[in-house]
């Protein structure tokens, strides 16, 4: 295992499009219910227990070798609307992409045939994860951070937030970071015995309507 590949993965600059992307913090930031660093801890926390619990298992599963064509179908399960299936397979063309140019294998190859408008972000995380010689537990925690450091710093920008402030949040949310990682790869180690049904189902709601109507928005600043 080359644990130091996790940091490459999880920096913010690696090239996979992750910085146009909010994770639902400008519409919560228009509707009022992001506007400090306290509510957009309680953003993060909320986001990190569902739908980040929810990839992280995937990325982990994805990681483990279990087949990602199966896991691609359950995300679409566990992705009721519309325009965030079409953000997280955006999301998933361009980190194949980064993925392939860094950790050639025929995994990602293969992936990339199958799915060639792109699998859901967190399976090909999950395979570059993988190819790079990490453990499923390394893949669920880069998208445990992932699923906060977005918003986190997506909010820094639209309130013009101290950016102090939001590392804080982020310091803060550490230890729940981990137990979702733990909990991630726990679920993707059941899939041998219980299918992809071991995996979790958490949803989000009101991140699922806004997101739909943030796509329609004429003019935003993030992609979603």
């Amino acid at each position: 295992m080359i644990r130091a590949a996790l940091f490459v993965l999880a920096d913010g600059r690696f090239p996979a499009g992750g910085h146009a992307h909010s994770g639902g913090a400008e519409a919560a930031v228009a509707a009022g219910r992001i506007k400090d660093a306290a509510s957009l801890e309680e953003f993060c926390r909320g986001r990190l227990h569902t739908t980040g619990l929810v990839a992280a298992a995937l990325a982990a599963a994805a990681a483990a070798g279990h087949d990602p064509l199966a896991l691609d179908e359950a995300a679409d399960a566990r992705t009721p609307v519309q325009a965030l299936r079409a953000t997280a397979r955006k999301l998933g063309r361009q980190m194949m992409r980064a993925a392939r140019a860094t950790w050639p294998s025929p995994e990602l190859d293969e992936l990339a045939a199958a799915r060639p408008q792109g699998a859901h972000q967190p399976i090909v995380l999950g395979l570059a994860a993988r190819s790079a010689g990490l453990a499923p537990l390394d893949a669920a925690c880069a998208v445990a951070y992932e699923t906060v450091s977005g918003p986190a710093t997506a909010t820094v920008r639209l309130l013009s937030l101290d950016p102090f402030d939001a590392t804080a949040v982020l310091a803060r949310l550490a230890p729940e970071l981990d137990q979702v990682a733990a909990a991630a790869a726990e679920a993707a180690q059941r899939i041998t015995d219980e299918g992809v049904g071991a995996l979790p189902a958490a949803s989000a709601p009101l991140l699922d309507i806004t997101a739909q109507q943030h796509a329609a928005w004429p003019v935003r600043l993030f992609a979603s």
